[in-house]
């Protein structure tokens, strides 16, 4: 095509920019990196500032647990789960070339979370039969009635939900368990210190504690708010609750972690960067960073159907309730009743602030602190080599931005809160608006 257009006067195309995933990015830069060394090899030059990733070999599977630091912090959270029946992973014996954490449909973990699920369902739909029966039996029924039946049985199909949104992406839980495991020894090979999570292990205590304790607490405060609440009835809705509360904290768990990696890895690289001929170091501390990146995304994919449908719950059950709240003071006035559906509302809200603000500081950390340290870096002070390598891992946080995403779903940040408030403040504005229209005209009807 080039000889073609120059032997008729005409100027040859441009050459077409090829679009590289990561891995085929890093695999040329090792290529050409490669071929420098062979260069400067054959001239009889010094070859210390060309540097190629280390080829990956397989870990002992002892020193990978012995600096998993955080699964034996984390570890309380992750049984809790496996006792609900809620995510069924397991720890694969210490043999080599077998990922540490595993998910299999026919461990004892999956038998245990099916015999436990199989149980809560009966409870689930013994409840949902005789709420649903009230509902469609009881028509003249006070408006504030009919929107706490809607919103528990609402709450009660997140039940039936638990199999296909959970237990599914089983085996994608088990690969970001796997990516922390490798990370953290690979972190500690690089820099020659572990990544230390201070208080993590009292804090992953606590909020098993709290979880429960909260679920408990709710269900407690609508038996006394309403009238047809059965005692019994708060059995089939512990499970649930404290289910929402638990993937809240694993939430916040690995948010507040991606932050310390971040901040240990930016410790070290100061450190590296006082050193002597810190290019070797850089050029490892950037595949660091991009596995630190890789692990942030795939929380997202690994998560995305529970946390999509806590989403839609959270957004569904705030609307309702708020509408409820609003239209029954308007009606008849403030009462203790309305007070329950507040709880609601601030609960739902509280759940949703917490996963979007946790996800705004992990990437803030991850991304624009740490790429801020790397943009004082006094780069007259340094060789080229490490010049180069500090450009090149700016490039890679520009390339891979450090993005909470529900596997396309949505993305988690503090827009996300924004976003929801001005679509209920939408829905309520044209409910309310309906709810006012009817009340003027019984008022005509009856003058």
């Amino acid at each position: 095509m080039s000889f073609w257009a120059v032997s008729r006067g005409g100027t040859p195309p441009s050459k077409v920019v090829p679009m590289l995933n990561p891995n085929q990015r890093q695999f040329l830069e090792d290529e050409v990196r490669y071929r420098e060394k062979l260069k400067l090899m054959a001239r009889g030059d010094a070859m210390e500032e060309v540097y190629v990733r280390k080829q990956e070999t397989v870990d002992d599977p002892l020193e990978l647990d012995k600096h998993d630091s955080f699964y034996h912090t984390t570890k309380s959270l992750l049984v809790l789960f496996q006792i609900m029946g809620v995510m069924p992973i397991h720890r694969n014996p210490p043999v080599r070339n077998l990922p540490r954490t595993g998910y299999s449909w026919g461990s004892k973990q999956v038998m245990w979370a099916i015999f436990i699920y199989s149980c809560q369902t009966t409870i689930v739909v013994l409840v949902l039969r005789e709420r649903v029966k009230k509902f469609v039996t009881s028509p003249d029924k006070r408006f504030d009635e009919a929107i706490y039946n809607v919103i528990f049985i609402s709450l009660l199909f997140t039940n039936f939900l638990l199999p296909v949104a959970s237990w599914r992406h089983g085996p994608q839980v088990a690969i970001f368990k796997n990516m922390w495991t490798n990370y953290q020894y690979k972190f500690f090979k690089t820099t020659g210190s572990p990544i230390v999570f201070p208080n993590l292990y009292p804090l992953t205590w606590s909020l098993c504690v709290f979880s429960w304790l909260l679920s408990i607490a709710i269900n407690l405060s609508q038996y006394f708010l309403q009238p047809d609440f059965r005692l019994w009835y708060t059995f089939a809705y512990y499970p649930i609750i404290a289910m929402l509360n638990c993937f809240c904290s694993l939430w916040y768990i690995n948010c507040n972690a991606f932050g310390t990696a971040s901040r240990a890895l930016s410790d070290a690289l100061q450190m590296t960067i006082r050193g002597e001929k810190p290019a070797q170091k850089l050029t490892e501390y950037r595949h660091l960073w991009v596995d630190l990146s890789h692990m942030m995304q795939q929380l997202g994919r690994a998560y995305s159907n529970m946390y999509g449908m806590y989403c839609l719950v959270i957004f569904f059950t705030t609307i309702i309730a708020t509408y409820g709240s609003i239209s029954e003071i308007i009606d008849h006035g403030a009462t203790y009743k309305e007070v329950g559906l507040f709880v609601i509302v601030f609960y739902c809200m509280g759940l949703l602030y917490i996963i979007c603000n946790e996800a705004h500081y992990a990437s803030r950390k991850v991304g624009l602190d740490f790429q801020t340290k790397l943009l004082n870096i006094n780069l007259t002070a340094v060789d080229a080599a490490t010049q180069k390598e500090v450009e090149m891992l700016l490039v890679a946080i520009n390339k891979n931005p450090p993005i909470m995403n529900l596997d396309g779903y949505a993305n988690i940040n503090r827009e996300l809160i924004t976003t929801n408030i001005s679509f209920m403040a939408t829905y309520l504005v044209v409910l309310l608006q309906f709810k006012i229209t009817e009340q003027r005209r019984i008022t005509q009807s009856q003058a």
